[in-house]
This record gives structure tokens, C-alpha cells and sequence, in this order.
């Protein structure tokens, strides 16, 4: 049973409800905004229904107000809900895991990549992590479907596909979103609508209709990001060569990083299908459609069991990152689609989903049959691989209240 839907807890104003059981999971999560100047929602469904529904704070940018309905960026929560749909269509044998891109999409086999696979491209193994830089892919042509598709599929890979790893951050909505419209023939945001938003009652788009518009409240964020000269420089340092084409076209995305949370703030941003990072939505959607994953919501289920175990599978270890880029971290590890370190992190092995840069998170748990999403204004994490500071207070009496309830009778 819900435990109260207002409360002041230490001393911030909390609203929702936790129930018996998650208290602490509430306590934590007004501990993380303590002193946190924007909003947030935090949404936790345990075995099908609603366990915890969170929100608190402002928007000291906009004035725009906040509460569980309000809609933000979800970033790279994006990819988690585009990889749903991908894993949709794997279930319904219309996409093959194994097969090589070009049987759907057969002008991706130009510039070497004939062999690559589909899992190659949701794994980030196909070394097509950036636009090369003499594409003319900047910030405003994000918003060009046909010139960013059309770029990839004539690119030649900036390593050996399969042979290495890294983070496709741009590009790898573009790529993913190719395959569903090539067997669908519907966009991802329109997939995404018909097969999961619209049959789970969610407020969830990739490409955001204008009558939700005034929902959106804009992300911020007070940490200065190093400009593109300032990484070059970095990268210098550390005796690597900034004139190869890996690291060109990886510094060609890092000049699209301003500008570009500039398109992400604005309508013609929110308006464009951008599936690896301009995905809007809340909370309760995201908790809602990963809950659909894993189990029944209201009677749909999104993915079967050997659906999940096929889409959970790790596809990265035991690889390092490419070339020049080898002396970076191994940060986040992937599955078909989905990131697995962090959301291990937090709930345990077996734990999938996506992080979005400045801290939103949508991730399922299947052994505990728990699903959860936090969204954020306030964009204080980062894509160094660790956890955001605002989910350990939180996340840590989950995994407690996860065992404790459990164990307790039900009814």
C-alpha cells in the first residue's frame, strides 16, 4: 500500500508514494536532492505494478513547473527504447540477430561491410562509432534522416568490424533505426508509438508530436564540458596521433556536443527522430516499458523470456577499443543494444538498459522482476562509465527492499 503522496523528507519537499517496504528507497531518493537545484522522477515497478513513484524539485531555468508528468530529454535512454523495438522485430523473425545488414538494407554493404551483422551494429562493434569528418555531418544535419543514413551506408569502417569496441553516441540510432524502417517500412518513432507507447498508455516519443510541446521541461547543466582543442590536446599528451581518421571523425562528434544540447532544448529538436539521444519522455514511462520487458503490465508483454535472455547476452568482453583509442577506459560494457555495467551495478548481474548522458537511467532487473527509471533536469552525470551521485542513496535500499519484500508473504 502506498506509504503517503506529499511528504517533507529531510527537508525536501517529496511527492508520490512508496510502498511498504520502500520507504527508504523514498528517503534515499530525497537524500540525492538535498541540494540538487533541478527536478527529478524516480518510477519503480516490481513484478508487473508500480512500487515507487517519485518526484521532486524545480526548473530554476524555465520556470517551467515539475511533477510526474512532466517530460524531459531522456538522451541515450533513447537507445534502450529503440533497442526494445529492434528485439520486437527479432521475436517476430524479422530481424536475425546474426545476418548480415546488407539482407535488409543493401546499400550498407558499400565501403567494406558486407560481412558486418546486425549484432555487430547494436553491440557498437562496427566501427562506424562517429561520422567521418569529411562528411558534413554537424549538429543541425542530426535532424536529416536521409543525409545521416546515407552517409553511414556509403562510410567505409574506422576499424575491422567485430574486432574491437566503442561507444557509437550519434551514430548508432541512425543505424538501428535503418533495420526497423527497412522491415517495417514506419519510422522508429512511428514503430515505437504503434508497438509500445500507444498499447502501454506511455508518454514516450522519438520525434515529440507539438501537442506535447508544452510538457517538455528543458535540461540544464552547470559542468563545463573540455572543447573540442582541449581534447585534441589531451590526446596529444598521451602520444596519440590526432591526425588518424578514428580520431578525426571522434573529434568531429565532440564539435557537436554544444550545439547540439542546444537542438535537444528546442522544438525543432524535439520534433526530429534522433533515436540515439533525443527520445522524450518520463519516469513512469520508461519504468513502465522496461516493466513490459521483463513481465506482464496490464496484461502486455513487449519481449519473451528467450527474448530477454537473447537481448541480455554480452557482447563485448574480452574486447578492448580500437587502435589509438585503446589507451581510454573499457567504462561501459553492451549487450544486443543494451548497456549492461551500469545498470549491473546498481541492481545486480543480469541487469540491462540505457544511461543517458547527465543522468537519466531505464533498466530491468529480471531475477527480481524489477524495472526502474530516474529522469533529470539537472544534468550532473557524466559518460565516464561510473554511476551518477544521485543513485546510490536510492539505489542501494532497492537492492535491500528488493530481497526484504521478496521474502514477505503476499496479499
Amino acid at each position: 500500500m502506498p506509504v503517503d503522496l506529499v511528504r517533507e523528507v529531510w527537508g525536501l519537499l517529496v511527492e508520490g508514494f512508496a510502498e511498504r517496504g520502500f520507504e527508504a528507497v523514498r528517503d534515499g531518493f530525497a537524500r540525492a536532492h538535498d541540494d540538487d537545484e533541478g527536478g527529478a522522477q524516480l518510477c519503480v515497478y516490481r513484478r508487473g505494478r508500480v512500487v515507487v513513484d517519485l518526484w521532486t524539485g524545480q526548473d530554476p531555468e524555465s520556470g517551467k513547473s515539475w511533477d510526474a508528468e512532466s517530460l524531459t530529454v531522456l538522451m541515450s535512454v533513447s537507445k534502450g527504447m529503440t533497442a526494445t523495438c529492434v528485439h520486437i522485430l527479432v521475436g517476430r523473425g524479422l530481424l536475425d540477430l546474426d545476418a548480415p545488414v546488407r539482407e535488409y538494407w543493401p546499400e550498407f554493404a558499400a565501403g567494406g561491410k558486407a560481412e558486418i551483422t546486425v549484432a555487430d551494429l547494436l553491440s557498437h562493434r562496427g566501427g562506424l562509432s562517429s561520422f567521418d569528418a569529411e562528411s558534413a555531418i554537424g549538429a543541425r544535419e542530426l535532424t536529416d534522416w536521409a543525409a545521416c543514413v546515407s552517409a553511414l551506408a556509403s562510410m567505409t569502417p574506422l576499424w575491422e568490424p567485430g574486432t574491437a569496441f566503442y561507444y557509437h553516441s550519434l551514430t548508432w540510432g541512425y543505424l538501428a533505426g535503418e533495420l526497423i524502417r527497412r522491415v517495417t517500412g514506419k519510422s522508429v518513432g512511428e514503430f515505437l508509438a504503434a508497438e509500445i507507447a500507444e498499447p502501454l498508455g506511455l508518454s514516450l516519443w522519438i520525434g515529440l508530436p507539438e501537442n506535447q510541446e508544452h510538457r517538455v521541461v528543458p535540461q540544464f547543466t552547470r559542468r563545463r564540458e573540455p572543447g573540442v582543442a582541449e581534447v585534441e590536446a589531451l590526446l596529444t599528451r598521451m602520444g596519440v596521433d590526432v591526425s588518424e581518421r578514428l580520431i578525426r571523425a571522434t573529434l568531429a562528434t565532440v564539435a557537436t556536443r554544444d550545439e547540439g544540447m542546444k537542438l535537444l532544448n528546442s522544438r525543432e529538436g524535439h520534433a526530429a527522430e534522433v533515436p540515439s539521444g533525443n527520445g522524450i519522455g518520463n519516469a513512469r514511462s520508461v519504468a513502465r516499458m522496461f516493466a513490459a520487458t521483463i513481465g506482464e503490465v496490464d496484461g502486455i508483454r513487449l519481449l519473451s523470456a528467450e527474448a530477454v535472455r537473447r537481448a541480455r547476452q554480452p557482447q563485448t568482453e574480452g574486447l578492448n577499443h580500437p587502435g589509438p583509442l585503446r589507451i581510454m577506459p573499457r567504462s561501459n560494457y553492451f549487450a544486443h543494444g543494451y548497456e549492461l555495467t551500469r545498470p549491473v551495478q546498481l541492481l545486480g548481474e543480469g541487469a540491462f538498459g540505457q544511461v543517458g548522458t547527465g543522468g537519466r537511467i531505464g533498466f530491468a532487473h529480471p531475477e527480481s522482476g524489477v524495472a526502474v527509471a530516474y529522469t533529470c533536469t539537472n544534468m550532473v552525470g557524466d559518460d565516464t562509465g561510473g554511476p551518477d551521485p544521485r543513485w546510490l542513496p536510492w539505489s542501494e535500499p532497492l537492492r535491500r527492499a528488493c530481497g526484504e519484500v521478496s521474502d514477505r508473504p503476499r496479499g
